[in-house]
């Protein structure tokens, strides 16, 4: 193209042509970006998630409370109240496990080890009767307490093992620790 030959009518046209395709693209720009601010949605969307996630927690609780009492014969009561301590049958527990147990040896639970046990001390859970009143949720708090190398473990079945242990009911606890390897419902 020659430039010397265009006249300043073309270059008056050209000034004009250019201003009205920015304008243009301007206005067409603007109508096709519709952004909308989903903040408060995004949030709704949380506080709903957040409340499925307890809804299943207090499922999964409730099922294991249901296979308990399905899958352990009850030992009926005596009227009289003992305390653990005098009712803890050592040879009971020695023949259904094949190895002497303590009391309120929390590493008799399935999936517990010496470590996760100083977990619980440090958070004045001691006894099988403390772990089996501590909820599931409870449980994932101490073990998160301890670092990202206890993420592996899953704590869903622990209260309801203690209660087992702290009932001395050591066949029906062997039993089930037999049929659910690692402690999984």
């Amino acid at each position: 193209m020659n430039f010397e030959h265009m006249t300043l009518m073309s270059w008056l046209l050209l000034a004009i042509f250019g201003i009205i395709c920015a304008i243009l693209g301007y206005l067409w720009g603007k109508s096709v970006t519709n952004t909308t601010n989903n903040s408060g949605e995004l949030k709704i969307l949380q506080d709903s998630n957040a409340k499925l996630m307890n809804d299943i927690e207090g499922c999964k609780q409730k099922l294991a409370s249901q296979t308990t009492k399905a899958k352990t014969p009850e030992i009926k009561k005596s009227p009289i109240a003992v305390a653990p301590e005098a009712s803890f049958n050592t040879e009971l527990a020695k023949k259904s496990f094949g190895k002497k147990i303590k009391l309120n040896d929390l590493k008799v639970i399935e999936g517990i080890g010496p470590k996760i046990e100083q977990l619980f001390h440090n958070f004045d859970i001691k006894s099988w009767e403390d772990l089996s009143e501590a909820s599931v949720n409870k449980c994932q708090e101490v073990l998160d307490s301890g670092g990202d190398r206890y993420r592996i473990h899953n704590p869903g079945s622990w209260p309801m093992q203690a209660k087992m242990a702290h009932e001395g009911k050591w066949k029906a606890l062997a039993r089930w620790q037999e049929e659910h390897k690692a402690g999984k419902l």
